[in-house]
């Protein structure tokens, strides 16, 4: 029996999602979560063999998530499920550890293949996931946000979801001044002028959803 961990914040999508999986011979859903700290929390409790997640918590994120549980374990098998389609945040989830990355839009057969494709070891992509990191690579080159550590991106991420630099501190357990310092780096590595060009930047590479109504001026 393959033991699942399933974490998104929405418990009415997570029923859905277990079902679908407890349908398929030899799943179990054994322990959800609706948080990366409960997430993580749960994996040291559960040991499962696969862990399928979104990448939008409440807090730290799903990229969060799968940094500590590959700390614990640099075994884990971690599947992504989620509706962020862009290349540079799956490119980070993979660089944080997970072994696949499948968009909410994928049809259920696409999740099943992928977490059977992890579970062997396998990298696994959805269809438009793999045709959005492609098609980045034509493009010209890897997204802005590669040149940032997980870690940062998390930050990152949060400060464009509109959290203070204290909020972000309390929510992974950092000093205020290591939230500043980190801020000051990415600003340098990604050439930002101002917090709202940060925005920006985390919107044109997909991190976060765009605010509803414009956008902030750059400068």
């Amino acid at each position: 029996m393959t033991s699942i961990l399933l974490v998104d914040d929405h418990p009415v999508v997570r029923e859905g999602y277990r079902r679908l999986l407890e349908r398929q011979p030899g799943f179990a859903v054994v322990a959800e979560a609706g948080s990366a700290r409960e997430a993580y929390i749960l994996y040291k409790a559960k040991a499962p063999d696969l862990v399928i997640l979104d990448l939008s918590l409440p807090g730290p994120s799903g990229i969060e998530a799968i940094r500590h549980i590959r700390q614990w374990d640099g075994s884990a098998r971690i599947l992504v499920f989620s509706m962020r389609t862009g290349a540079a945040v799956a490119r980070q989830a993979f660089a944080a550890g997970a072994g696949g990355y499948v968009s909410k839009a994928s049809a259920p057969r696409e999740l099943l293949a992928a977490a059977a494709g992890v579970l062997r070891g396998e990298r696994t992509m959805s269809a438009d996931i793999a045709s959005a990191i492609a098609q980045d690579e034509v493009a010209g080159g890897r997204a802005s946000l590669d040149a940032l550590s997980p870690r940062e991106v998390e930050i990152l991420g949060m400060t464009a979801s509109g959290a203070t630099a204290q909020v972000v501190a309390e929510a992974l357990c950092l000093s205020l001044k290591t939230v500043q310092n980190n801020l000051s780096l990415i600003r340098a590595k990604l050439g930002a002028r101002t917090d709202a060009h940060l925005v920006w930047i985390a919107v044109g590479a997909g991190l976060v959803a765009a605010p509803s109504g414009p956008l902030p001026a750059e400068g």
